[in-house]
């Protein structure tokens, strides 16, 4: 049983007492949130509140989490497609569709799942997700490294938190995008109503996001982008570019399903330092035949 205590500002004040924690307990719905108030393990001032309580600034709030159960993984013969393999490390190119790793709704069939089938040689300074380093959304095409030991982990995480890793995508957008090139400087937090959804924010809280982009090709309904996160915030790019009105196509939770069959957003290179070889090392890979259909010949 773990505890967490929030104290409520002025801006979230008036906020129904579960809508404004699903918003800072990330694992949390609304129902399962308001399971935890009717069996009061969700308090106000120390006393015992509805569910469509409606918060006050300075109110205290105390939630008691129940233990989370592990998920138990287990490996599968799902085919990879990988680029570079030696003792601490593997790229792979995942493909869109696929989980990266176990949770809520998605206890097989991931990218973890396809890994402990191919080797087991993985880190496990997070035992639920082996050798999981950083990840790519459900949706999002492209290439991921992996770590195969804890040393590994460690140091490309370093790397990841000091923005010296080279990432570049490549995206489909709607609309014809204005200027040839740019920096989208947004912050972004979890959307304030919906629980999976992020959002551009000019609260304190939010986290500072930067994106920066370049008109690859302009067509007559869309626009090529080469896109380069020097943050990585979650769904950024998806939330930058809706957020200008340039949705990515294909986004079910920021633009038009319907627009395109898959998302067009696709993990192109990925370049790194080596923790025991200290090279650099960079990878590519090819856009997916959907796009690559969209855009003919167009050179990225």
């Amino acid at each position: 049983m773990e505890k967490k205590n929030f104290k409520v500002d002025q801006e979230s004040a008036n906020l129904r007492i579960d809508v404004f924690l699903a918003s800072v307990l990330k694992d949390y719905s609304r129902t399962s949130l308001k399971d935890l108030i009717i069996k009061e393990r969700i308090l106000v001032n120390g006393k015992k509140i509805k569910p469509h309580y409606c918060l006050k600034a300075n109110d205290e709030i105390e939630v008691e989490i129940p233990a989370k159960k592990e998920i138990s993984l287990s490996p599968e013969n799902i085919p990879l497609d990988i680029i570079y393999e030696d003792r601490d490390l593997l790229v792979v190119n995942k493909p869109a569709g696929m989980v990266v790793h176990p949770g809520a709704g998605n206890a097989e069939s991931t990218l973890v799942n396809a890994l402990l089938h191919h080797t087991k040689e993985l880190s496990d300074i997070n035992p639920q997700r082996p050798g999981i380093v950083h990840r790519l959304d459900k949706e999002t095409s492209g290439i991921m490294v992996v770590a195969k030991n804890n040393f590994t982990h460690l140091e490309l995480v370093k790397q990841f938190k000091t923005h010296s890793i080279n990432r570049r995508y490549i995206a489909l957008v709607k609309g014809k995008v204005e200027f040839k090139e740019g920096i989208i400087d947004l912050s972004i937090s979890r959307h304030p109503f919906k629980r999976k959804e992020m959002a551009v924010s000019f609260s304190p809280q939010a986290k500072k996001a930067q994106t920066f982009y370049r008109i690859i090709k302009r067509f007559e309904d869309f626009t090529l982008l080469e896109l380069i996160p020097k943050t990585g915030r979650t769904h950024q790019l998806r939330v930058h570019l809706a957020y200008l009105k340039h949705p990515i196509l294909g986004d079910t939770k920021y633009g038009n399903k319907s627009e395109f069959p898959r998302l067009a957003l696709h993990a192109k290179d990925l370049g790194f330092y080596h923790p025991q070889k200290k090279q650099f090392l960079e990878f590519t890979s090819s856009l997916p035949s959907q796009m690559s259909s969209a855009i003919g010949q167009t050179e990225v």
